[in-house]
């Protein structure tokens, strides 16, 4: 799968908005110096560079594990019956 197109990109920036309950047809159409407040292509621009950047970079990255019991608590799950336990000859 390739990367995103901007519409693909600006739709699932406003779907998840919409979920978060954050509308982003109340930001201006016109810069507002006095406020300072993002207009709604400002915004949309921000938005569409941090997830066509950042969300990889989030995905991979996992806390360092301070002892074994939270190394397992972060490992992956394994599927039931598990390869492991025909491994062990458990069943």
């Amino acid at each position: 799968m390739g990367p995103l197109s901007r519409e693909q990109l600006d739709a699932y920036i406003r779907a998840r908005l919409a979920l978060a309950g954050f509308d982003l047809e109340k930001l201006p159409e016109e810069a507002d110096p006095a406020t300072g407040v993002p207009t709604r292509a400002q915004a949309l621009a921000s938005l569409r560079s941090f997830v066509a950047s950042t969300p990889a970079a989030l995905a991979s990255w996992a806390p360092p594990a301070s002892s074994a019991a939270s190394a397992q608590q972060g490992a992956v799950p394994l599927l039931y019956p598990s390869i492991d336990e025909a491994r062990g000859g458990r069943r």
